[in-house]
């Protein structure tokens, strides 16, 4: 087996065959294709794609085309999670904005066609970088790289939620504390073993609460492995996996891309303890700095509570793929390593509740 903390790119790239547990009816999804989506003419073929640890996702190759799609997994889930119609929603509004998504074609609700909720939009070709390090290229090409994807985020904090029809895509004001206690509660319905840094910080978060920003769309999980990058160019040719997404305070979505510089390699492939300018990677100054130009936004306050808050949300969703591999739905071969990090990443979390005062 690959070893995901030595090559997470060999790990995570590509297709495979389909679990056995996530199988589609094929004979039902090339009917629904026909009738939905906007050019299709099959025979399909079908294969799951190895990254991604919740929504399953597979890739559909007709002879003409090709596709995604995104479903909701089988089994019992927890409140609110798996929200695919959420991401067809969002990613809908933002393709007609020009903003670099894949084309989404069309929202299935019926459970009946393949036994979940999914959707269907275009394959984005390119390149997906799973290593933060980006290894293998010159410090110009890694700097470039970064610079895209802060762009990326920073132009998705410009758009004004009602100008683009997502005035309802979340609920108005106190972002923060709804976030803290839905992450508490996801946390709870998952727990295995108690966990003492997480009933500190479930403790210690709602006591500290940082000013509102203005709502924006939140992405909730932007980071380098979300991206499809050109496959011979710096470009975000699409920002994938909108799961997360909802209105809110865009230094959320800015200091979660932040944790990627604080985390050790051995989490999550961090760059955590690394000589950042010579391998050409922008420090988090330099990312403060280029986000905040390129938005209109200030610089994020708090910064402190707030990496705090990131590491024990993804502390809280690592819970949730722990809880799924217990139960046995978990959507990745790699779900087990991503539970092992609950722990570390809650450490992480409570050091930096630490540093900001508690």
């Amino acid at each position: 087996m690959t070893d995901i903390a030595t090559d997470p790119q060999a790990a995570f790239s590509g297709t495979r065959e389909v679990d056995p547990r996530y199988r589609l009816d094929e004979a039902a999804l090339d009917a629904w294709m026909a009738a939905n989506v906007e050019g299709y003419a099959g025979p399909l073929t079908i294969r799951q794609f190895k990254g991604g640890q919740s929504n399953p996702t597979y890739e559909l190759v007709t002879p003409g085309a090709a596709y995604v799609l995104r479903r909701k997994p089988p089994g019992v889930l927890l409140p609110s999670a798996h929200a695919v119609d959420r991401e067809f929603a969002v990613t809908s509004a933002l393709y007609k904005q020009g903003y670099p998504v894949a084309r989404p074609y069309a929202l299935c609700t019926d459970d009946a066609v393949i036994g979940s909720m999914f959707y269907v939009m275009g394959k984005v070709e390119g390149r997906v970088l799973w290593d933060l390090k980006l290894p293998g290229m010159e410090p110009a090409e890694r700097r470039a790289i970064f610079e895209a994807q802060i762009d990326a985020l920073a132009d998705l904090h410009k758009f004004d939620p009602a100008e683009i029809g997502l005035a309802d895509y979340g609920k108005p004001g106190n972002y923060f504390a709804r976030q803290v206690g839905r992450w508490t509660k996801q946390y709870r319905a998952s727990e295995i073993d108690p966990i003492p840094e997480m009933d500190r910080l479930i403790d210690w978060l709602p006591q500290g609460l940082p000013p509102e920003g203005p709502a924006r769309i939140v992405h909730g999980d932007f980071r380098l492995d979300n991206l499809m990058m050109a496959a011979d160019a710096p470009e975000v040719r699409a920002v994938l996996d909108w799961e997360l997404s909802t209105l809110g305070d865009p230094m959320a979505d800015f200091s979660y891309l932040l944790i990627g510089w604080v985390l050790p390699p051995t989490v999550r492939n961090g760059l955590g303890g690394l000589d950042l300018p010579s391998l050409g990677i922008p420090t988090i100054e330099e990312t403060v700095e280029r986000y905040t130009a390129r938005s209109g936004l200030g610089a994020p306050e708090n910064l402190d509570w707030l990496m705090a808050y990131n590491l024990f949300r993804l502390a809280a969703i690592c819970q949730g793929i722990a809880g799924r591999v217990r139960d046995g739905t978990a959507a990745s071969a790699h779900a087990i390593e991503t539970a092992k990090q609950v722990v570390p990443l809650a450490k992480a979390a409570w050091s930096f509740a630490v540093k900001a005062g508690a």
